[in-house]
């Protein structure tokens, strides 16, 4: 028998989640998001307000989860009805599932000024709800809202509405720095507070907010201090700033050795190596890129750029890296920069299959190529699949899949039937493939959505290949003053293997930046379908950079 102490977590990113500025679950979006929790092996998985509004009562009119505990959330019952004539309460009971979690003011200055009732109506709604959750057969949960701001004005208070929800038999009291302003320190003390009068660190949760980007360090100072049920979102969402991170606080709880050695969670070592596909599915969901920047789990999060720095981590990754990165999921990046020797551009092409010496010429030609590119304003450490293709021409062969034999802009602003002002992109883009001349015309919102959407309407035999091809984002940079500016475009791509990469384009004309980032993306789509497929294309003697050079030129004319 383990002689670790449990640690439970409990995910809000369906309720508290839910009110990150720009998100709106459906039904289906939160089944999907509750499945993903389920299976990673989350302890509870909240739900959402029953009865608040229609997506949360249809979400809660059947159990979704098969192993996590299904939690719905609601406030206490109001001051002067009761707990059995109360239509809220009634609504949580009566939804699917397994526990509630009850919001209640554990600041007496939000019982006068939100709740309009007395310290003492609100403590005995505390009692009444817990009572009538258990009779019901539900777990019972109360998250003490602005529970460190009230401790800090009254703390009897505040320990008094700990203590009614803990006596009238809840299981977790959940303790909420709502605000997001209280400090570790302030935590941590707070906490030992509460258990010393009487409340056990086992029966006690934080719920921390990000409002000074502590929210993960004041949760850790929670469990440090005692309390044993951890409250959080999945990457940080939330309203304002967002909620803890449960994203960083899982692999913490599981890698670092202050933690792992006192406490067990609910998610194996397999499960934890699939974190960072967790933490990517969700952003797909929500339709924005992941942060890539994000611990653990972020592209540069095990990525390095200095060249001192990458030949010590291919020497000994522990120099500069505080985990393994397939702990988590993650990979092991050696930037390509300006910055970089040798090492880091070695151990990037071996990363993506391509065997070079350290004594081979075209290795200098490549890192030639790349500081002096990078002087014109590319970027390659952050356009992955750019580099590749430049290394692979440079160190052999891109086949040419097509050729562009030009392409054309236009944006018109004119007044429609109507009389109404309306601005009108279009573009038409001429390829060859296989000999064959191919022109395509496509409308879009703004130039480079039309030349997007007209490059990719017809590549003959290669159209089929590029039918899953997604742009992700967009980027622009301007990278010196003026109009007449010279400007770098990232663009990020996906398909449906769920691999994504990132292209630049450079020049002093946008259009032209932009359709070098297209560009490269679709190729690069090619390149990796056939290695894929364990089979090449063989290349022609004009390789799709000297093309690109070529469609450079046309548009600068």
């Amino acid at each position: 028998m383990s002689s670790k102490e449990r640690l439970y977590l409990f995910d809000t990113t369906l309720r508290d989640g839910q009110q990150t500025p720009g998100v709106d679950f459906s039904v289906d979006d939160k089944i999907a998001v509750a499945k993903l929790l389920d299976d990673f092996g989350i302890d509870y998985v909240e739900g959402g307000y029953p009865g608040a509004n229609p997506t949360d009562t249809a979400f809660f009119a059947e159990k979704r989860t098969r192993n996590a505990a299904f939690v719905a959330f609601g406030m206490t019952k109001r001051a002067g009805v009761s707990a059995s004539n109360d239509p809220g309460l009634a609504v949580l009971v009566q939804s699917q599932s397994d526990a509630i979690c009850f919001v209640a003011k554990s600041w007496d200055y939000h019982v006068r000024v939100a709740l309009g009732c007395t310290n003492e109506e609100n403590l005995a709604s505390i009692s009444a709800s817990v009572e009538a959750s258990v009779a019901a057969g539900k777990e019972a949960m109360v998250d003490c809202e602005h529970f460190f701001d009230g401790y800090k004005a009254n703390p009897d208070y505040a320990l008094a509405c700990a203590r009614a929800a803990f006596e009238a038999g809840s299981r977790w009291v959940v303790l909420c720095d709502t605000n997001g302003g209280t400090q570790p320190a302030e935590i941590r003390a707070i906490v030992e507070a509460v258990i010393a009068a009487g409340i056990p660190g086992d029966h006690l949760g934080i719920h921390a907010h990000d409002d000074t980007g502590q929210a993960v360090a004041n949760s850790l100072a929670a469990v440090e201090a005692g309390v044993r049920q951890v409250q959080g979102t999945l990457n940080g969402i939330g309203e304002r700033c967002g909620n803890a991170n449960l994203i960083t606080i899982v692999p913490t709880l599981m890698l670092k050795s202050a933690y792992a050695e006192r406490f067990e969670i609910g998610i194996s070592r397999d499960r934890l190596a699939g974190i960072a596909h967790l933490a990517h599915a969700f952003d797909e969901l929500l339709n924005r890129a992941p942060d890539q920047q994000a611990p653990y789990v972020g592209g540069s999060a095990f990525a390095t750029k200095a060249g001192i720095h990458a030949s010590a981590v291919l020497k000994e990754p522990e120099t500069y890296e505080h985990v393994p990165p397939q702990t988590v999921g993650n990979t092991r990046r050696v930037m390509v920069s300006d910055q970089g020797g040798k090492s880091n551009f070695i151990a990037e092409l071996k990363r993506r299959g391509i065997v070079v010496d350290k004594s081979d010429p075209r290795l200098d030609t490549l890192i030639a190529r790349v500081k002096e590119r990078e002087a014109e304003g590319y970027a390659y450490e952050g356009a992955d699949a750019s580099f590749e293709l430049l290394a692979r021409r440079t160190l052999g062969h891109v086949p040419e899949f097509f050729r562009i034999d030009g392409f054309r802009c236009m944006v018109e602003r004119r007044f429609d039937a109507n009389g109404e002002l309306k601005t009108v992109s279009e573009a038409v883009v001429r390829v060859t493939v296989d000999g064959e001349a191919l022109m395509s015309v496509a409308e879009g919102h703004g130039p480079v959505n039309a030349l997007d959407i007209a490059l990719r309407k017809d590549l003959g035999k290669y159209q089929a290949e590029i039918s899953d091809l997604a742009l992700a984002d967009y980027k622009v940079r301007i990278l010196n003053g003026g109009t007449e500016a010279i400007t770098r475009v990232l663009i990020e791509s996906h398909d449906s293997t769920g691999a994504r990469w990132w292209t630049v384009g450079v020049s002093d004309n946008i259009i032209d930046a932009s359709f070098q980032a297209l560009m490269d993306s679709i190729v690069y789509k090619l390149v990796r379908n056939r290695e894929a497929a364990g089979g090449a294309e063989k290349p022609s003697s004009l390789d799709q950079h000297n093309a690109m050079d070529r469609v450079s030129e046309f548009v600068k004319q």
